[in-house]
């Protein structure tokens, strides 16, 4: 039996990346996906949900996708577990800095507890998610392949966006390596498979891998 998934997509902060709230209403509980800023707000829709956050998770280090996660860690009403990729601490770790460079400000966030490793499943009530290493846009980024929801769903972060893909000219970045990311770990999913973007609307890998101009399927 299929769960009644929870999904609430939406921007924060000055450059408008996507957080995303995935969860299971029959279990009640949810994760946080990239809060790139505005940890109060995010926490507001999480209370809204009247699903209890299980865990904060992000796919990159990047000051758009993580900034606002010392706030959200402050605001929730329980100590929840953050979730990163190792190969991300020196960029998470320097968050202050990254704000600095653009005229903003930012926390240190917290320490995180849970590191990601490739094929890693995390639960949220009955949603599994896997958690796939997607480096190329930056050096420990990774996508959430969801299993358990009533239809395929894959969370990406600045991997792959619809008909474009994530910067490589940052720090951590390469084309090729991205690229390659792209090809084994999304493009070998099934073509009605949802993808949920870091910035922009969602798009479905079929699309992606008809259309998308950077790396065709």
């Amino acid at each position: 039996m299929k769960i009644r998934l929870f999904l609430d997509t939406f921007p924060v902060g000055p450059i408008q990346a996507n957080c995303v709230l995935l969860g299971d209403r029959e279990a009640g509980e949810l994760v946080v996906i990239d809060p790139g800023a505005e940890g109060a707000r995010i926490a507001e829709r999480v209370r809204a949900s009247g699903l209890s956050p299980t865990m904060i998770l992000h796919t990159h280090g990047h000051l758009d996708h993580a900034a606002g996660t010392a706030d959200l860690a402050r605001e929730l009403d329980a100590a929840v577990p953050v979730g990163l990729h190792p190969d991300e601490s020196e960029l998470y770790r320097s968050l202050p800095m990254q704000a600095k460079m653009f005229g903003l400000e930012a926390d240190p966030p917290p320490e995180p507890d849970l590191w990601f490793e490739h094929g890693q499943e995390l639960t949220v009530g009955s949603l599994a998610l896997e958690v796939r290493h997607t480096p190329g846009h930056s050096p420990g980024g990774v996508c959430f392949v969801v299993s358990g929801a009533p239809d395929p769903l894959v969370v990406v972060g600045d991997v792959l966006f619809a008909g474009s893909i994530g910067r490589t000219d940052l720090w951590g970045g390469s084309f090729p390596v991205l690229e390659r990311s792209i090809r084994e770990q999304l493009y070998t999913l099934p073509d009605e498979t949802m993808v949920v973007c870091g910035h922009g609307p969602e798009t479905t890998i079929g699309r992606e891998k008809a259309t998308n101009p950077f790396v065709s399927g």
